[in-house]
């Protein structure tokens, strides 16, 4: 196994053990893909989930311009729910969770198709 095939597992542990999903392999694998060299950064493969300009950020960059959604107050309630469901005291929210995360919430599953 590659480093990022460990790194989907280890994501995949977290959806399972810390938001209680099952997640589907396929989308995570892809959404994974998509965040692109990202995950190998320490840094840039977690969401600072208290820091307004982090959250702003996913919310312009995957949201509205990967998803395609229309920003209003829904994306920022989305991604809300979603950083409750990780866990707020759950310091390393990594990126591809948060995203698979969203991209179910918000039922754009065929982005990824």
């Amino acid at each position: 196994m590659g480093k990022r095939d460990d790194l989907i597992a280890k994501y995949a542990e977290d959806l399972t053990s810390k938001c209680g999903m099952t997640p589907d392999m396929d989308l995570l694998t892809k959404v994974t893909i998509g965040c692109g060299p990202s995950i190998y950064d320490d840094d840039a493969s977690t969401v600072a989930s208290s820091q307004p300009g982090e959250l702003e950020t996913v919310k312009n960059n995957f949201l509205i311009k990967k998803l395609g959604l229309s920003d209003s107050p829904e994306l920022d309630s989305g991604i809300e729910k979603v950083i409750e469901t990780y866990g707020k005291s759950e310091r390393n929210k990594y990126r591809a969770v948060v995203y698979y995360m969203l991209t179910k919430h918000f039922g754009k599953e065929a982005v990824y198709g």
